[in-house]
């Protein structure tokens, strides 16, 4: 698939906003409408390594399952996550977080998923408005980022290792 890129502008500092998405444990709060059933592959869930696994709750999908580790945290620019989903996990996923510096103290937060399939099947099935879907998925957990970090608020539990 090609790749989906979404952005927003947050009314933080961006050494904050990168604090917070460098730990994946955070990363339900705002993802959980499309992202659920997550649990931590390790106790630490901050920084390089630091990884989770989820089923992706999407229409007309039997393979929901995916995961993503954390392999570049280059504080306070760049996050990179590598994973895999599908049947199999087959799909290789890769999510790139690069965050830039705004007037006034503000951070701006860009996200780019890209996918490859690994099969004609696989490839046939992303050509069925997967990426729009995706791309309203993510616009929609870039707002819901942009809430819980400058009101503090529909911020959802943390996720732990078994899950709870």
């Amino acid at each position: 698939m090609d790749p989906v890129t979404v952005s927003i502008v947050v009314d933080c500092p961006r050494e904050q906003v990168f604090d917070y998405l460098q730990d994946i444990a955070n990363h339900p709060a705002f993802t959980d409408h499309y992202l659920v059933d997550w649990h931590l592959t390790r106790i630490d869930s901050v920084g390089r390594g630091a990884g989770a696994r989820f089923r992706v709750k999407a229409p007309g999908v039997r393979f929901a399952w995916g995961d993503v580790t954390f392999v570049e945290v280059d504080r306070p620019h760049r996050i990179v996550e590598v994973g895999r989903t599908g049947k199999g996990n087959r799909v290789r996923t890769l999510g790139v977080y690069e965050l830039a510096p705004g007037a006034s103290g503000t951070t701006r937060v860009q996200f780019t998923l890209e996918t490859a399939p690994a099969t004609l099947s696989d490839r046939l099935l992303e050509g069925f408005g997967v990426r729009g879907w995706m791309r309203r998925q993510n616009a929609r957990a870039m707002r819901r980022l942009r809430t819980i970090l400058e009101s503090d608020v529909d911020r959802g539990r943390r996720v732990t290792v078994a899950g709870g």
